[in-house]
């Protein structure tokens, strides 16, 4: 199992900056994939940004240009740097570890931007 906890949301102006962070824990050696999903009350969990074990990284093309994924093993975290934030980007935002078949999530972290 993988533990997961994010931190780093907030309310920011549009065209602001946040990095959020996720802590990662328990059988981190067995995950294929880390990710950052985000979700609005009525819609489905949409993938913003994805990082493999090698480093491979895939962005939504809502977000590509603005957002970075990144990984640090020796803190056992992983990180999504969001730049130029738009309105459109308000959400609560969550970690996800992906091993086999199976997705492990934390509980989200809201993220607000202001017109």
């Amino acid at each position: 199992q993988v533990q997961l906890v994010e931190s780093g949301g907030g309310l920011v102006e549009a065209g602001g900056s946040l990095r959020l962070s996720c802590a990662t824990s328990g059988s981190t050696f067995s995950v294929n994939a880390f990710g950052w999903w985000r979700q609005t009350p009525g819609k489905q969990r949409d993938m913003v940004a994805l990082i493999s074990t090698g480093g491979r990284t895939t962005y939504s093309d809502s977000v590509k240009g603005r957002f970075t994924i990144s990984r640090d093993n020796a803190k056992n975290a992983v990180y999504l740097q969001m730049n130029a934030l738009k309105p459109e980007d308000t959400a609560v935002y969550y970690c996800s570890a992906e091993i086999a078949v199976k997705a492990y999530w934390g509980q989200g972290t809201q993220v607000t931007v202001s017109s």
